[in-house]
């Protein structure tokens, strides 16, 4: 019998060993990508305290006003410069990029690309 492979326990997996090596701190917090079928999440992280600093997706009012009528890439890309905006506000220049266990292409690379045209750095 041919068995399925379970691709997002394949992604926890993934994202699992990555989070061995990954931590953001008060400097440097993490930047986390979460995407779903239709939308794209992303929060900057301070591990150390344990607190979310600043997130941003498309299910906001802000930003579904931004994203209609555009491609999930675009609209990933506008996520990720409304979550760098809101961090350079904060006061947070660097960050690490968590992929969260997702491959660097697509909507994920759009969102760091966005977040690059924000004024972060990686």
């Amino acid at each position: 019998m041919i068995t399925k492979i379970d691709k997002n326990s394949v992604r926890q997996r993934r994202h699992a060993r990555v989070r061995k090596h990954v931590s953001g701190t008060e400097q440097t917090p993490r930047l986390n990508v979460y995407r779903s079928l239709n939308h794209i999440y992303v929060q900057i992280i301070d591990d150390v305290k344990g607190v979310t600093l600043v997130s941003a997706s498309t299910l906001e009012k802000s930003v579904k006003e931004q994203i209609a009528g555009k491609s999930k890439t675009e609209a990933a890309k506008i996520v990720g410069e409304t979550a760098g905006a809101r961090a350079k506000d904060k006061g947070i220049e660097t960050v690490v990029f968590d992929r969260g266990g997702y491959l660097y292409t697509g909507r994920v690379k759009a969102v760091a690309d966005g977040a690059r045209e924000a004024g972060l750095k990686f």
